[in-house]
């Protein structure tokens, strides 16, 4: 992969995700990851998991076509090409069941709206059947931030952007929850991240 667009962040993040799905990913199952950025995710958790089918995307065509290029210089035979999806969009452009849907480090550089959007979406691509989603990033609980380096985070995304910031976990679930899921469980990673689970 090009060196200038490695994302620092994933490259340390990678590793302690992929400790987790290994844990939560059932051998051939379907998994669509939601805005896959640099790709340096899918790739790494594709190649540990070789059975397992890989969906990527990306917020819009432009996106994809970058994305594509990224995948392309280490292609997988368990990658399919990668599609757009806008988590707002009334259907997303899945045309298969998905058992799993990934979301990594995208909830809070978006608006609050996303994070309905996005269960809702996942509800779509999971059908009726038990199904998961993953997220990945920094949350609240209760109200609180869980570092202060976290609580300095959310300070410089809302500069940046006011309808961006950290999320609080339990309104997350409350989004979920709409959707017909609970959490499940809740996995503490290095630099007060989390990834969390939720079924159907």
């Amino acid at each position: 992969m090009d060196a200038d667009v490695i994302s620092a962040a994933a490259e340390r993040n990678k590793g302690p995700i992929l400790e987790v799905l290994l844990q939560l990913v059932p051998p051939r199952a379907r998994v669509l990851e939601v805005a896959s950025g640099t790709g340096q995710h899918v790739q790494h958790m594709a190649a540990a998991l070789p059975s397992v089918h890989w969906q990527p995307s990306e917020y819009d065509e432009v996106g994809v076509a970058h994305l594509a290029a990224l995948l392309a210089q280490n292609p997988l035979p368990n990658v399919l090409p990668p599609i757009p999806i806008d988590v707002h969009a009334a259907l997303w452009p899945v045309d298969q069941r998905m058992d799993v849907v990934v979301c990594i480090n995208m909830i809070h550089i978006a608006p609050a709206s996303a994070t309905s959007a996005l269960f809702g979406g996942a509800r779509q691509v999971l059908g009726e059947a038990r199904g998961t989603v993953l997220l990945y990033g920094p949350f609240k609980e209760g109200g609180v931030h869980t570092a202060p380096s976290n609580e300095a985070f959310d300070q410089s995304l809302r500069a940046r952007q006011s309808s961006w910031g950290v999320r609080d976990l339990e309104w997350v679930s409350e989004c979920a929850a709409r959707f017909g899921f609970k959490r499940a469980a809740l996995h503490r990673l290095p630099a007060n991240n989390c990834l969390v689970v939720w079924g159907s």
